[in-house]
């Protein structure tokens, strides 16, 4: 049986999140978290593998204890196995510190044939802990994969959109690991039968100390991380002015040319 990893990031409702403007950080306790939508299409396109060919699918997430209730949809949403990273340790750890500890995740939790995850994250926006880990695990990756043609024994085989907007189809030798668009699927909700044996769906829960000889304090967390986010600036909403013009045709035109003179 194949065994296909997701990797999930929980992120916070970003149409309700607030923004320290002083200090330059998120409030992420000012709104609900939720599963990274990208990774929603992931843990879907994972879900009509193992409808096909019969795949053990297993959910990871890194993050605090409260993302559980993230794990818990995932397992609603045809996941198998649910893994929650979670060690105060991991605690500001940027891309490349995550993905050093996602990895060790994967290799502990046993030897995977394919890993999914969303192209991007509605948070960071970054796209590189995919790739990252795929790096650290020494196996090939592709990005913005928007269609799963197949998957054998020694293979998958995947169309992409390039960055020229052609399409290209990719063989790659397994283990590898994707990186899905939106474009791929329609994440499907839950079943009411799925959604009650979620509320009791074992989380395993691994922390540092689980995962020694694959990563050191060191390179996790923030000791782990060489970039550092020193602030986060919101841009102000853009307004427009506006002019009504009734009666004179001549300042209409006058103000138009003026306008016009502005902006050449």
């Amino acid at each position: 049986m194949k065994h296909i990893f997701v990797l999930i990031k929980e992120v916070p409702d970003m149409t309700r999140v607030k923004f320290d403007s002083e200090k330059g950080t998120v409030n992420r306790n000012s709104a609900d978290a939720e599963m990274n939508p990208f990774d929603l299409n992931a843990l879907q396109a994972a879900v009509d593998l193992k409808q096909i060919c019969g795949c053990q699918v297993t959910a990871v997430i890194m993050g605090p204890p409260k993302a559980e209730k993230s794990l818990k949809d995932a397992f609603a949403r045809g996941a198998d196995r649910c893994v929650l990273v979670t060690d105060a340790k991991f605690g500001g750890s940027d891309t490349l510190a995550t993905s050093r500890t996602l990895a060790a995740a994967v290799k502990k939790m046993g030897k995977p044939d394919l890993i999914l995850c969303g192209e991007k994250s509605v948070d960071g926006d970054t796209a590189q802990v995919g790739a990252e880990v795929a790096e650290r695990m020494g196996i090939p990756h592709s990005y913005y994969v928007e269609e799963i043609c197949g998957m054998s024994e020694k293979e998958v085989t995947v169309r992409v959109e390039d960055l020229s907007g052609k399409k290209q189809e990719r063989v790659m030798t397994l283990p590898a690991l994707l990186s899905v668009t939106k474009n791929i699927n329609f994440p499907q909700m839950p079943t009411l039968k799925r959604k009650l044996e979620s509320l009791d769906a074992e989380i395993i829960r691994l922390k540092l100390a689980d995962l020694e000889g694959l990563l050191t304090e060191e390179e996790t967390g923030f000791k782990g991380s060489p970039t550092k986010v020193l602030k986060i600036e919101v841009p102000r909403m853009k307004t427009r002015d506006s002019k009504i013009f009734r009666e004179s045709y001549g300042e209409f035109s006058a103000a138009i040319r003026g306008a016009m003179k502005e902006v050449l």
